[in-house]
């Protein structure tokens, strides 16, 4: 039996939630943008969700956008501000996802901001100090600083960032794709302008998310044509997907604190055992803290027999994990997280990550895997 140990790229979608999408993907076939009852009752699930999302969130349902995804959210987020807010100045940092990343550095290819990264430690930990000096140039600023990181687990202090951007008059965004469904957030508490979200990463379906706009945002559709969102996002609005993403925000919210801990223990249960087992083992960036985020372990192994196979030897054995961020899976360059931080690139490192139909016997049994390779 597969053991899927990659929750970080996407997860399995919760049978709770599918039982929730299939009458909307049966029944609720009118277009929420026509007039007619079919039309107005697929605008009204449309609209509860937005609404049941927004409670969640402690906000208005008036600043969450639907999206197909994470990515989407980033790109409209960065592009727009630069295009509608005036921003000149970005901030952020090497180990961003490309969605972040490829965009800021097009942005600064075509000369239209000027692109700081903000310096990290040896774990990869954001430099707050070095944020406060960045924050002090001129011109209208942008922070994108992801939550947490998809590759080494690193959370940024929100609350703090979100200060010192509210202090410099800077907007700030982060990307939320990796912690939303997996922490509780309040945004009426923190200073955090635009935040995105991706179902399928709290075992909701594929290509659909939001993303959240602070009321004082300005922002101008980034995909024109019709008036769907608000005039935000134009397209026929994926509605059985916005079904499926709320009761998967809603089903997280309702375990919050239990699949935390039971998926905090299988982290910690494995940090243990393969210390006991794998001498020279270590862990990269902030994965073995407390602190990090629960769901991925970066685990940095010994040398080998089958460095440049570690991974497929681990499918052959029935386990999916992957070498970095599954975003860039089919390249050969590696990790750019791994590299920014000074991971040896001479040494296999895997990231299991990890959900909440994941078990002991799942880690144990990989354990058992790992045992065996460097027996």
């Amino acid at each position: 039996m597969n053991i899927y140990l990659d929750n970080a790229a996407t997860t399995p979608i919760d049978p709770e939630v599918v039982e929730a999408m299939i009458p909307v993907l049966k029944d609720s076939y009118g277009n929420p943008s026509s007039i007619h009852t079919d039309g107005r009752v697929a605008r009204s699930i449309i609209e509860k969700s937005r609404k049941q999302i927004a409670k969640l969130f402690n906000t208005s349902p008036a600043e969450i956008f639907f999206t197909s995804g994470g990515t989407e959210a980033d790109n409209m987020i960065i592009r727009c501000a630069v295009d509608d807010l005036g921003v000149k100045h970005i901030i952020t940092s090497k180990i961003e996802h490309h969605a972040v990343l490829h965009t800021v550095e097009e942005l600064e290819e075509q000369g239209r901001i000027r692109l700081s990264f903000v310096q990290l430690d040896e774990k990869g930990r954001v430099d707050l100090e070095d944020l406060e000096r960045l924050l002090q140039k001129e011109g209208p600023t942008l922070v994108s600083l992801m939550h947490a990181n998809n590759e080494i687990a690193n959370r940024i202090p929100l609350k703090k960032v979100g200060e010192l951007c509210k202090e410099h008059s800077a907007y700030f965004h982060s990307d939320t794709v990796q912690t939303m469904g997996h922490y509780a957030f309040d945004f009426s508490e923190i200073n955090l302008d635009f935040a995105t979200c991706s179902a399928h990463k709290f075992h909701g379906p594929k290509g659909i998310g939001f993303m959240y706009l602070r009321n004082t945002s300005t922002l101008k559709p980034m995909i024109t044509g019709g008036a769907q969102e608000s005039n935000m996002r134009a397209g026929t609005e994926n509605i059985y997907g916005i079904v499926g993403l709320t009761k998967a925000l809603e089903l997280a919210y309702e375990g919050l604190d239990k699949h935390r801990n039971h998926i905090q223990s299988l982290k910690s249960y494995m940090i243990k055992r393969l210390k006991e087992i794998i001498p020279g083992v270590s862990f990269n960036g902030d994965s073995e803290s407390e602190e990090s985020l629960y769901t991925v372990l970066s685990v940095c192994f010994p040398s080998s027999d089958i460095d440049e196979m570690f991974l497929y030897h681990l499918d052959i054995e029935g386990i999916s994990a992957s070498g970095g961020s599954a975003c860039s899976s089919g390249t050969n360059t590696g990790s750019h997280v791994l590299r920014a931080i000074n991971v040896p690139m001479d040494r296999p490192s895997v990231r299991f990550s990890f959900g909440k139909f994941n078990t002991k016997e799942d880690v144990d049994k990989t354990i058992e895997v790992l045992k065996n390779i460097y027996k």
